[in-house]
């Protein structure tokens, strides 16, 4: 574990307190709901209904109704015009700052991959069936990657300046290991970090076309797994000097301890077989939390369900530590792409919570080429300290987290 910092928050080894917490994915609207569905392992993936899928292999998604979405703070006209990502975030931030509500952030750093994508379709179809722009106006300030970061900043009246990473599927992490190494370096106090993506028809067109959604059940690390289902959500976590943040008497969530990141450069699509890259992202969070493989408890991984990924992943767990248990909650929720390395931050972070083990459903024979020790089909209780979580993206971006257990 990293050693504490000075009271003034300028040790190059401060430790980094999680005091505030907030979700929307399909798992639920916010911690408690989401806790609820990873104890009964509910199966939250749904055909889709936001887009026509009548010409594409995959026919599922995870999804967040959106009967649900509409901020109670923002009922009005503009808040119909944000984009459904900023309502994703408003809920999620909302969330987070009823547990801290003092808390004021001195930078936010978010992860993303599609921003607010589906209105740059809304655009374009448009301009090519219609000749038509009269929407132009409401679609062209809602695309950008960083307006539903700024929309949730502006509904709770945040100044703070915002970052944000798009580093494919690893985003969300990236996100949060940056805003991490931040606060552990003394830069900042107190940040607001988490990741958001909407679900998109030209992304889901896009996997499909690749052949990596499947036509069937997401079953990550099942012998017989045949690919990926998308999803969609948001989360945010609010990081503390945790010096500061005892000093003012927050409740701590739990510790992040430790940060590593790798590139593979073998493939744009596909990861390097030898889990190379995977492997180094985890030794290199392990390194700077000061933790061995055999202190982790339990670990959250990216497991996306297609064959090379989930071997390539698999390989390097099997080869790093000892039969440690191992879930992917993808299947239960799909992959949410910049938001799952936040989204599954958050279930690390209830797991510590409730200590117990989320599961990975859909899981029938185990892959024997690689030995994990999957939490298959149900959640089990679980005396957990020490937890690492997963997120790889195209193009070989890899990285992971370590969150401890809060002990004072």
């Amino acid at each position: 574990m990293a050693r504490s910092g000075s009271g003034n928050g300028k040790s190059l080894t401060a430790r980094v307190a999680v005091v505030g917490a907030g979700v929307v994915s399909p798992l639920g609207f916010g911690l408690s709901e989401t806790f609820d569905s990873l104890r009964e392992a509910r199966d939250c993936v749904t055909r889709v209904g936001r887009f026509s899928v009548a010409g594409c292999r995959c026919k599922t998604a995870g999804q967040v109704p959106d009967e649900r979405l509409l901020s109670k703070r923002h009922e009005g006209g503009r808040a119909r015009r944000l984009h459904r990502a900023s309502h994703m975030m408003i809920q999620a931030l909302g969330e987070a700052l009823e547990q801290e509500p003092q808390f004021k952030p001195e930078l936010t750093v978010i992860g993303t991959t599609s921003g607010g994508m589906s209105y740059g379709e809304d655009y374009y179809r448009s301009l090519d069936r219609h000749g038509s722009l009269r929407h132009a106006p409401t679609w062209i300030a809602n695309y950008p990657a960083q307006k539903p970061v700024i929309d949730a900043l502006e509904a709770f009246e945040i100044s703070a300046p915002c970052q944000v990473v798009a580093n494919a599927c690893a985003s969300g992490t990236n996100a949060i290991g940056h805003a991490f190494e931040c606060v552990r370096s003394g830069r900042y106090q107190r940040m607001l970090t988490g990741g958001y993506d909407a679900l998109s028809e030209l992304v889901f067109v896009g996997f499909d076309s690749l052949q990596a959604s499947t036509p069937e059940k997401c079953r990550p690390f099942d012998q017989h797994r045949t690919g990926m289902v998308l999803g969609e959500g948001a989360a945010i976590l609010a990081l503390e000097n945790l010096d500061l943040a005892l000093k003012r008497g927050a409740h701590v969530l739990a510790e992040i301890t430790g940060y590593g990141m790798s590139t593979d450069n073998f493939h744009l699509t596909q990861p390097d077989p030898s889990g190379v890259g995977p492997r180094r992202a985890m030794e290199r969070a392990l390194e700077r939390a000061r933790a061995t493989a055999n202190m982790v408890d339990y670990i959250n991984a990216h497991g996306t369900a297609t064959p090379f990924n989930d071997a390539a992943e698999g390989k390097a767990i099997s080869e790093l530590f000892d039969r440690v248990p191992v879930s992917s909650t993808k299947s239960m929720m799909g992959h949410s792409l910049g938001a799952a390395g936040a989204v599954e931050a958050v279930i690390c972070l209830l797991a510590l919570q409730y200590q117990f083990l989320p599961p990975n459903i859909n899981f029938c024979a185990p892959d024997e080429d690689v030995d994990l020790n999957i939490v298959a089909n149900e959640a089990r209780p679980m005396a957990l300290r020490t937890v690492l979580s997963n997120s790889f993206g195209f193009g070989g971006t890899n990285a992971s987290i370590v969150m401890q257990k809060f002990e004072a």
